[in-house]
Formats: structure tokens, sequence, C-alpha cells
């Protein structure tokens, strides 16, 4: 019994351990950059996105945010969701249009250097697709979830 209380005491402490490695090896340059396009922000948990690029999770305004940045600390993008309500009436419009009967199941704005678009979840009866619509109302992605299902 004792063995398993000092084995898990050892994974524990190890997992812990790496959480606070990966926090403050994110390079300064990215932190300086964060804090920069982010003033107001105080409490920040990075993660490790991919080889060269981090993501900094927080809140602002009451809500989730998450933003990302490559290793010298230029920005790629910034998201958080949204209620159906803060979705603009054309943005509504075209989704209704393109894709009748689905209801609007989860919202996020995307900001990028190339500009703003917005993420959905959209749903009719068991069909599922994830959709991005750019900020003028054009579908420049689309895709069913039940295609990733089937993969």
């Amino acid at each position: 019994m004792k063995k398993a209380i000092v084995g898990i005491t050892l994974v524990f402490m190890a997992i812990i351990s790496i959480a606070f490695i990966t926090k403050d090896k994110v390079p300064q340059v990215v932190k300086d950059s964060f804090s920069k396009k982010f003033p107001k922000v105080k409490r920040v948990d990075w993660e490790k996105e991919e080889a060269n690029e981090w993501e900094a999770e927080f809140k602002l305004k009451k809500k989730n945010y998450s933003a990302n940045f490559l290793d010298d600390g230029t920005w790629q993008e910034t998201e958080y969701e949204i209620e159906e309500k803060e979705v603009p009436e054309h943005i509504i419009s075209s989704i209704m249009d393109s894709f009748p009967g689905y209801e609007i199941e989860e919202a996020e704005v995307s900001e990028t250097v190339q500009g703003v678009n917005y993420e959905f979840e959209i749903e009719k009866g068991k069909s599922e697709m994830a959709i991005t619509i750019d900020s003028n109302g054009k579908i420049i992605h689309k895709e069913s979830e039940d295609d990733d299902e089937r993969d």
C-alpha cells in the first residue's frame, strides 16, 4: 500500500513539474507580445500549440479567450465565444439562407491579420456541421461533423 501511495505521489509531482516547466519555457518575446496586445490581462495559461506556436488562454470582458503567437512573438489569431444574439444579422442571414433548418449550437469570433471570421457549429437533427463565414457573410469553409465520425 505504501508503495502505491509513493508511486501515485511521484506521478502527481511529475505532472505538476511539467506544467510549471512548460509555463516557464514560454519565450519572453512571446510574453511581451501578448502583454502589448492584451495589456489589461494579468492571468494567462500558456500551452505549446505546435512546434513553433504558443496558445494563451485567458478571460477578458467576462469571456474566455485564446490567442496564438509564434515563437518569435508574432500574433497569429485570437478566438472567443459569442452568444447568437451577438452575431451580426447579415451573418445570421447567410447561415439561414445557406443551411435552412440548421440551428446554431456554438459561435466564435476568430480575429487574424487577414480580418474577422465567424466560426459556427450548426445542427439539424443528427446532422452537424462546422462552418466559417467571413465578415461579409461569405462561407469560406464548411465541414460535416458526420464526415469526421466516419473516418
